[in-house]
């Protein structure tokens, strides 16, 4: 397969990854065998490095969502990142330039869980600051 064909079989897999080898084979016009032999190799190279579940619907609407940056002391900075992918809500921590060290992207079923994470990150050891945006609509999501 052609490396055309690999970004579109993995597009075809961002979109949905339980589609069926059969129907990807279809859709890029090759045999079954091709696809599961290039899905092996793209696992085996670490471009595939796994599945997950994207939640959706009315569990992902009832869902309150904020986008935390966080300035940490670097001396602590491991020891936070640690402490950050302890919090069940954290389902995201980025690393970034700029004025902070880290994007934290936090899910919580209400505000008042919501506000309580955020107080609880704000209080780690090692966390100077922080920035709170609260996602008030998703557009679009990939």
């Amino acid at each position: 397969m052609s490396e055309n064909r690999d970004r579109k079989l993995l597009a075809l897999l961002r979109r949905n990854a339980r589609m069926s080898v059969t129907d990807l084979a279809k859709a890029l016009h090759v045999s079954r065998s091709t696809i599961q032999s290039r899905i092996a190799r793209l696992e085996a190279g670490g471009v595939i490095r796994g599945y997950s579940v994207v939640l959706g619907g009315d569990y992902l609407e009832g869902q309150v969502e904020a986008h935390v940056s966080i300035k940490v002391h670097q001396k602590l900075t491991s020891r936070t990142n640690a402490e950050l992918e302890g919090i069940s809500q954290v389902i995201q921590l980025f690393a970034v330039s700029g004025e902070y060290d880290l994007i934290a992207i936090v899910q919580a079923g209400t505000l008042e869980e919501l506000s309580r994470v955020l107080d609880d990150i704000g209080n780690l050891e090692g966390v100077e600051r922080t920035n709170s945006a609260v996602v008030l609509e998703t557009r679009f999501r990939r």
